[in-house]
């Protein structure tokens, strides 16, 4: 997710025998790794509670995943190349540290503006240690194990991610509403007091890069001011009509990420080290890859933020029920996951085809049962086969399509390129959240508690038909990327 990996590989003709103690600190980094997409999906069945609790605006409820998204983004690429001068070891222990006391901090909010302040914290903190368990796993392991490694993590990855809305349903179903959204942010507390005393006495202290490389201070600063401005009418602006300042913030968002660009090519052509190497999009297929990138991830993300808040602020089920509904998809993605790699080395570009594909599929058909469907209908049975679909499309696409991106760069751009891909996917998740929240809230409107379920029903179609059509977006933008990985030498 970061330059790191790439940058920090071992050798071919390292030994293939693997010490022990790489497989306990790989551990130790799936604990980290967990942790940080638990929390991408454990949130969202408890947002209605978060809403009625806290009486948090339906702005928060956008901020609580858009900012955790963003921070987490940002943090990327600076944290991957602070690792790679002083050592990955400490940046993954500090970050999980962070994270961990940011769990703890959310869990105590008292209002909405700390709930808020301190997701986004927790979304840094993941940004930070995320990019060295990449890392540290091309240290430790040899070509030949790494493999198996990356496997591992990958099936960390689908695992938190379908348990998570169970998890928090479950959490939720036990402890009640007041306490169970607590305890969802908590449940990171134990899991992480043990992977830090772990990370301290496993994680290998690996010597620092030799070739020193800079954090761009002042490019990250005009990127995430663009980014903020940007985000913050998207999400704020149906909670306050559109007043005339969300538009002059949209302007100032726009002309921070043109200075942004400006100065990446002043940087570069100062040989400094830019945040973005501006030469990366000198490759056309590389500037269509990163648009798929961003595309994709803001068309599906925002899918279960739309269902758990129709499933229970409108058709008044529990978090366990909400959480219920989103398994056919997360048992689809694992699925798809697992064949991916055997399918992209024999189909090539055509895995990433099919996959976006079968998630246009699955999220077009999801739409057309709500616009059909009467609210008090609504079952998860429905639900369960266009969602199972777009679970296997999004397990195709997932694993490999980053790979067929870099594909597009020379091999000596790789490593820049990955963690280009990473951050516009975590943007991309932010603006998708934004966006179908602002659709959502901005068309609800409840006349009286009859109209409740109705009303939900009608935003949530609404909502829902603008990840879909980012879905067929995407599905376009496929064919921007070469045919297979080693197209360009940079698989």
């Amino acid at each position: 997710m970061s330059e790191t990996p790439l940058a920090g590989a071992v050798p071919a003709a390292a030994s293939p025998a693997v010490p022990r103690r790489a497989w306990f600190a790989l551990i130790v980094l799936m604990l980290g790794m967990f942790m940080a997409l638990l929390d991408t999906t454990i949130v969202n069945v408890a947002l209605p509670t978060i809403r009625t609790s806290l009486d948090a605006s339906e702005a928060t409820l956008s901020w609580i995943i858009s900012g955790y998204a963003l921070a987490f983004g940002l943090a990327l690429i600076p944290a991957g190349r602070v690792g790679d001068r002083i050592g990955h070891k400490w940046v993954f222990f500090t970050g999980l540290a962070l994270f961990t006391v940011a769990s703890l901090a959310c869990g105590l909010a008292t209002n909405d503006l700390q709930l808020v302040v301190a997701r986004v914290v927790q979304g840094f903190a993941g940004g930070i240690f995320v990019p060295a368990v990449t890392a540290t796993i091309q240290l430790l392991f040899p070509l030949k194990s790494r493999g198996k490694a990356f496997a591992i993590m990958g099936a960390v990855i689908g695992v938190s991610t379908a348990i998570g809305p169970i998890l928090g349903g479950l959490i939720i179903e036990a402890f009640g509403d007041e306490n169970g959204w607590r305890l969802v942010f908590w449940v990171n507390l134990p899991i992480g007091v043990i992977a830090l005393i772990a990370a301290a006495v496993l994680l290998p202290a690996h010597e620092r890069q030799l070739v020193r490389t800079g954090t761009d201070p002042v490019g990250l600063l005009l990127l995430t001011a663009g980014l903020v401005a940007l985000l913050v009418p998207l999400i704020e602006g149906q909670d306050e009509g559109w007043p005339l300042w969300t538009f002059v913030t949209l302007a100032a968002g726009a002309l921070f990420i043109v200075l942004f660009a400006l100065w990446e090519v002043r940087i570069a052509r100062a040989d400094k080290s830019p945040l973005v190497p501006p030469h990366l999009f000198s490759h056309p297929a590389f500037s269509g890859g990163v648009i798929l990138a961003l595309v994709y991830f803001a068309s599906f993300t925002g899918i279960f933020f739309i269902i758990s808040l129709l499933w229970q602020a409108g058709l008044g089920h529990t978090a366990l029920e909400s959480g219920i509904v989103s398994v056919p998809f997360a048992i689809g993605s694992i699925l798809g996951a697992a064949f991916s790699d055997r399918l992209s080395r024999t189909l090539g570009r055509t895995i990433l085809v099919i996959g976006t594909g079968l998630v246009s599929i699955g999220l077009v058909w999801l739409w057309v049962i709500l616009f059909v469907t009467p609210a008090s209908d609504l079952t998860h049975w429905l639900l369960l086969p266009p969602l199972f679909i777009a679970g296997i499309g999004n397990g195709l696409f997932i694993a490999p399509n980053a790979q067929f991106i870099v594909a597009t760069v020379d091999r000596s751009e790789a490593g820049a390129a990955s963690g280009v891909i990473s951050v516009m996917q975590r943007v991309g998740s932010a603006i998708g959240i934004a966006v179908v929240g602002s659709v959502l809230f901005g068309t609800l409107s409840i006349t009286g508690p009859s109209d409740v379920a109705d009303a939900f029903a009608s935003s949530a179609t609404s909502a829902l038909a603008v990840s879909a059509g980012l879905s067929v977006v995407a599905f376009v933008l496929v064919f921007a990327l070469p045919k297979r990985v080693d197209a360009h030498g940079a698989g």
